[in-house]
């Protein structure tokens, strides 16, 4: 009888041991089992610009190329790069005594020929004086016709010499002008107000003005700066005049520099010595740059030539909108702004929305429709264990 208890309870335990086991099987598949997890962002308020992003070069708004008119050796220059110069202020001299030498001479030819119009005349008031006695004498009968005729001669031969006098004088003359025009061209003074950016001559240098003119610096007003940007053929559609455009600089310290579009250029620049037979930059497999042209100015001096800047034309702009996440959001093909997202409610139940899109950029969109500030937008999901759940809370 004892026995027989005995493997009762032995039977018992057996079994209850394996329904421990079943049921510890059971939770730790319970707890491991996978389960699907939303991964979500808060829908909130922000600032969206639409933008058309380029490289540009900083140039001044107005600036002139100061050269040499006449040859010669350079006897001084006056300024240096840096300087800042007045209109009409002296710039160079160049060596004069060629250019002195050569009006010098025209003023003496020119003071020639006026003696000898002096003498012509003299001769012309003695020849008509003669021609009025002959006419005289001819009504009294007292001298020949051939006298008569040779006085007339005389009178328009003086007059002809006298008329070209005074042409070979009022030649003279202009040549003349010409001649003090270039020796004046030896001083060189500033012809606008600015800044000296560059100078590409010295002091003993010997200029050859024959063929070209020869630049010896650049004044620019530095007070307006333009910048000349490089737009893709791909975006330039979307630039249009009086656009708002802003830009930075390198070392720029973040600061931004507003201004308006002027003017898009209608046609690519064209390679230097190409002239107007170069064929289109695509042709050659490169990308197609068109030129862009903005204003801005320069009061306090940061600005300088050549300055490399970040641009960026702003093409829309929506301030203090909510914001969605495009990554989230599946654009529903022929219509425009409209997209399709989830939406994780309050029980935790997902919702499709229907949501439209004003203004975007690469990243984010402007929301019009479909959802609201404060909504759980779903951007992703994936597959994870109650342990990692319960791990991860």
């Amino acid at each position: 009888m004892a026995a027989a208890r005995s493997g009762w309870r032995q039977r018992r335990i057996g079994v209850l041991a394996v329904v421990l086991v079943l049921i510890g099987g059971a939770v730790a598949w319970w707890a491991t089992r996978p389960a699907l997890h939303y991964e979500t962002t808060t829908l909130g308020r922000a600032d969206i610009e639409a933008a058309v992003t380029a490289v540009g070069t900083l140039q001044p708004r107005h600036y002139v190329d100061v050269g040499a008119q006449v040859s010669g050796q350079i006897n001084r220059l006056h300024v240096q790069p840096g300087a800042e110069v007045r209109k009409g202020q002296l710039l160079v001299e160049i060596d004069p005594s060629v250019a002195q030498a050569t009006v010098d001479a025209g003023r003496a030819a020119l003071a020639a020929l006026h003696a000898q119009l002096a003498e012509q005349q003299a001769q012309q008031r003695l020849a008509s004086q003669q021609l009025t006695r002959q006419q005289r004498m001819a009504g009294d009968g007292a001298t020949r016709d051939e006298d008569v005729q040779q006085a007339e001669a005389a009178v328009a031969g003086t007059s002809a010499r006298v008329a070209n006098l005074r042409a070979l004088i009022e030649q003279n003359q202009a040549n003349l002008k010409g001649d003090e025009a270039r020796l004046g061209y030896t001083r060189i003074y500033a012809p606008i107000a600015g800044t000296v950016v560059s100078l590409e001559a010295r002091e003993g240098q010997t200029l050859n003005a024959t063929y070209q003119t020869p630049n010896i610096l650049r004044i620019a007003d530095l007070s307006h700066m333009t910048v000349w940007t490089e737009v893709s053929e791909a975006d330039v559609r979307r630039v249009k005049p009086d656009m708002s455009v802003y830009f930075t600089t390198l070392g720029g310290e973040r600061r931004r520099w507003p201004s308006k579009v002027r003017q898009v250029l209608p046609s690519p620049p064209v390679p230097e010595g190409k002239g107007g037979s170069a064929p289109p930059a695509a042709a050659v497999g490169k990308v197609v740059l068109y030129t862009v042209l903005f204003d801005v100015a320069n009061a306090d001096g940061e600005l300088m030539p050549q300055m490399t800047t970040q641009v960026t034309f702003v093409t829309a702009a929506a301030r203090n909108v909510v914001s969605a996440p495009l990554t989230a959001l599946q654009p529903q093909a022929g219509q425009a702004g409209r997209y399709r997202g989830r939406v994780l409610n309050k029980e935790g139940k997902i919702e499709a929305r229907e949501i439209r899109i004003g203004v975007r950029n690469r990243l984010h969109g402007e929301v019009l429709d479909g959802v609201s500030e404060g909504e759980r937008l779903v951007t992703g999901e994936r597959m994870v264990s109650n342990a990692a759940r319960r791990f991860k809370l």
